[in-house]
C-alpha cells in the first residue's frame, strides 16, 4: 500500500480533532478538500477507513489502525530530518515559532537578537496566534515550537506528546485610568466593586482572572468584553473600568493608563512548548536558551 504523508497527516488530525471541519480549520484547507483527500486515502488503503454517523465521520477499526501507524510514520520522517540537521552541528536550521502579541513586542526582538549573535545560521519564522492555539499547531507539525502560558491558579492543558520548558514568570498589575489607585500594591478583593474590562470566559486569561476573583470572594462585574489587550487598555485609559495586565503587556501602554501592582500570588508563567522527540534538537535548544536570557534582559523574573 502506497499512501502520501500528507493524507496520513489528515487522518491523524481527524482522529485528534474529531471532524473534517475542525481539521480543515486547523490546517487552513477547505472542508471539501480534506474530504477529497481522505476519500483518496481510503481508495489507496483498499478498505473502509471511515463510517458516517449522521453528519460526523468516525474511524473504523482499520482507520484507527492506520491512524496509529501514521503517528509512527510521520514521527520517523521528522526524526530523519532532525538527524540530517544534526550533521550540520546545529549551525544552520529553520525554526517555525508561534507567538502572541505581548511576546512578539516585548520579548521576541531581544531574544532573536541574542540568537542571531550566538547562532547566525538559525533562521526563525514566526506566526502570531492565540496562546490557546499554539500547542495544537506544534503537535500537528505546523510549528516547531510555541510560547505558552498558564496561570498560578489555572494551568493550560498539556498534550502528551509535547514538553514545556519554563522561560519566565510575569507579575500581574491592575490597569486603570491614571490616578485611580496609585502606586502601592492592591489586593484583588479591593476591586470587587469596580467595573471590569475582561476577555471572554472561554479564553485562558478570562477564565484565570475570573477564578482569581472568585477566590478573592467576588465575581467581576464585566462592563466591557474585550479580546484584544490594546482594546482593554484603551477602555481603561478612558476610565471605563479596570483590567489586569502582565509584565510583557505592560511594556506598551497607552497614554492615560496607570499600573498598580497586584498583591498576592496571581502570576503568569511563560514557557515554550515543543515536541518531546525534539528535546535534544540543538537549534531548538539554542532558541530556548536565547529566550530565557532575553526574558532576563527585559526584566522578567526567572522561573522558580
Amino acid at each position: 500500500m502506497e499512501v502520501s504523508l500528507h493524507r496520513l497527516k489528515l487522518l491523524r488530525e481527524l482522529r485528534y480533532r474529531g471532524t473534517v471541519t475542525a481539521v480543515a480549520d486547523a490546517l487552513h484547507y477547505s472542508a471539501s478538500a480534506v474530504s477529497q483527500q481522505l476519500a483518496q486515502l481510503e481508495r489507496e488503503a483498499q478498505t473502509p477507513l471511515f463510517a458516517r454517523h449522521g453528519r460526523r465521520i468516525v474511524l473504523t477499526e482499520a482507520g484507527r489502525v492506520l491512524a496509529d501507524h501514521s503517528e509512527d510514520i510521520l514521527d520517523a520522517v521528522e526524526s530523519a530530518g532532525n538527524a540530517i540537521e544534526s550533521l550540520r552541528d546545529g549551525t544552520t536550521a529553520s525554526l517555525h515559532a508561534g507567538v502572541w502579541a505581548s511576546v512578539a513586542s516585548g520579548l521576541l526582538p531581544t531574544g532573536l537578537a541574542l540568537l542571531a549573535q550566538r547562532s547566525p545560521g538559525i533562521a526563525v519564522q514566526t506566526v502570531e496566534l492565540e496562546p490557546e492555539a499554539g500547542s495544537d499547531a506544534v503537535r500537528d507539525g505546523s510549528l516547531d515550537l510555541c510560547f505558552v502560558i498558564d496561570y498560578s491558579n489555572y494551568a493550560m492543558p498539556q498534550i502528551r506528546t509535547l514538553r514545556w520548558r519554563p522561560i519566565a514568570v510575569e507579575q500581574m498589575s491592575v490597569a486603570a485610568r491614571a490616578g485611580t489607585f496609585g502606586s502601592e500594591p492592591i489586593e484583588l478583593a479591593e476591586l470587587a466593586t469596580s467595573p471590569w474590562i475582561l476577555s471572554d470566559a472561554r479564553s485562558h486569561f478570562g477564565r484565570a482572572v475570573r477564578l482569581a476573583c472568585r477566590e478573592a470572594g467576588f465575581d467581576p462585574d464585566v462592563h466591557h468584553s474585550a479580546g484584544e489587550q490594546s482594546t482593554a487598555l484603551a477602555l481603561a485609559a478612558a476610565g471605563l473600568g479596570v483590567t489586569l495586565v502582565s509584565d510583557l503587556g505592560a511594556r506598551t501602554l497607552p497614554d492615560g493608563v496607570e499600573l498598580t501592582p497586584l498583591a498576592g500570588h496571581f502570576q503568569r508563567n511563560l514557557s515554550i512548548a515543543f515536541r518531546a522527540r525534539d528535546a535534544d534538537r540543538e537549534p531548538l535548544n539554542a532558541f530556548i536558551d536565547a529566550m530565557i536570557d532575553g526574558a532576563a534582559a527585559v526584566g522578567l523574573a526567572a522561573p522558580g
